[in-house]
């Protein structure tokens, strides 16, 4: 399975059009878009191995050309050209990302519901993400629902707490 992630991820290139990073997309689908002219051949281009990025014209493999990426292109991490970075994995294909749904939608229910909907929000993002493989957002997702749910968690049990001592109050008049 690891052989696979490494395969698929080199299979994954990314683009730079009009200033913004794009991708990952399969390299197929990169052809159509240069085909297509989506994708200029002077658009920048990259994939894991590659130690900068180049115009899409100077890579075989995109060209037709049928020639690889040259071996003094390709190495470890030096950072690539024109201040585009290569993406960063931050997870393996081993690793999952919590989505908090179950206790988000538990605390919306059982605490607090107007603060318990963002986290419900936010943890139905996190498998979506991790499907497209982006795992910083869906991380970020992770995060963001682990935090409302702890939000209403509290606010909840702040309630519970308010509300019994106004109870006592009211006794004691």
């Amino acid at each position: 399975m690891a052989a696979e992630w490494s395969e698929r991820v080199a299979m994954e290139w990314y683009y730079a059009k009009h200033g913004k990073q794009e991708g990952p997309v399969p390299v197929g689908r990169l052809k159509e878009l240069l085909d297509a002219g989506q994708v200029a051949p002077t658009d920048l281009v990259w994939r894991e191995g590659m130690t900068e990025w180049l115009p899409a014209a100077q890579v075989g493999e995109l060209t037709g050309a049928g020639v690889p990426v040259q071996s003094s292109m390709v190495g470890g991490g030096a950072p690539p050209q024109a201040g585009y970075e290569p993406p960063r994995h931050a997870l393996s294909p081993h690793q999952q990302v919590p989505n908090y749904l179950v206790p988000s939608i538990l605390v919306t229910i059982f605490c607090c519901w107007p603060l318990g909907i963002p986290a419900i929000v936010f943890a139905a993002k996190v498998d979506g993400l991790v499907s497209r493989g982006d795992m910083q957002g869906a991380m970020e997702a992770s995060r963001k629902a682990k935090m409302w749910t702890w939000i209403s968690f509290g606010s909840g049990i702040l309630s519970i707490f308010l509300y019994v001592g106004f109870l006592l109050a009211m006794e004691g008049l």
